[in-house]
């Protein structure tokens, strides 16, 4: 009875509030200012993901592309199931798809590596015209704002930054068009685009609900 009682201070247990939100980190917020949505907007967790990544590359002492990607914004991304293979469709903001073009293969290699080698697909934000609008005289439609060039430019950038050498379109008996595209064949990125092929059908077909079949060489 003559000791002493040691008194040990145990560490206090921390609740979460469920109804306090998380300050983000710095990089966080660096990384949302890649992102524009409409007001009121919020982005979604797959797009915070490819804005933090193309941050990473932005702010990398190593990437020889980060002069080129601080410029690129993105205004979506969505996560496709396309023949039991993941596929990130991403869309950044016409302004910024000269920029996008010119890194394309590079970017998209640096982003596969970063989403655990899912496919990687970059595609511009183009705003089509209804044909209206030029029968009623309130403005001329630019042929590029046409449903036709709109979906050519779709297929154009998907595919990079392979380029497309042949174009041909199958009506079946029953009114059904099927597009054949052919890719430069000589392309270096031949082997490696060649798993790609399903993807890129798919998700154009998600985007303009039409059916193509991609393949390299002859049609």
């Amino acid at each position: 009875f003559g000791s002493r009682a040691q008194i040990v201070s145990l560490p206090q247990p921390r609740f979460t509030d469920p109804s306090v939100t998380p300050t983000p980190s710095a990089s966080m917020l660096n990384a949302r200012k890649k992102i524009l949505k409409e007001k009121n907007v919020a982005p979604t967790e797959l797009e915070e993901q490819v804005a933090k990544a193309l941050f990473d590359i932005e702010v990398s002492p190593s990437s020889d592309i980060k002069q080129d990607v601080r410029d690129i914004t993105i205004c979506g991304a969505e996560e496709l199931e396309i023949k039991n293979r993941s596929a990130v469709v991403v869309q950044v903001p016409y302004k910024t798809w000269k920029t996008v073009r010119k890194i394309q293969g590079r970017l998209i290699r640096e982003l596969e590596k970063k989403f655990n080698r899912k496919q990687v697909v970059f595609y511009a934000k183009r705003t089509m015209m209804d044909v209206g609008a030029k029968k009623n005289g309130l403005l001329k439609r630019p042929r590029n704002r046409t449903l036709t060039s709109v979906h050519q430019s779709i297929l154009e950038d998907i595919v990079g930054p392979s380029e497309i050498v042949g174009k041909r379109t199958r009506v079946a008996v029953d009114g059904s068009k099927l597009m054949k595209v052919a890719l430069d064949p000589k392309d270096k990125d031949k082997d490696s685009m060649e798993s790609k092929l399903a993807t890129f059908a798919g998700i154009y077909k998600k985007l303009t609900t039409k059916d193509v079949v991609f393949s390299f060489g002859d049609l």
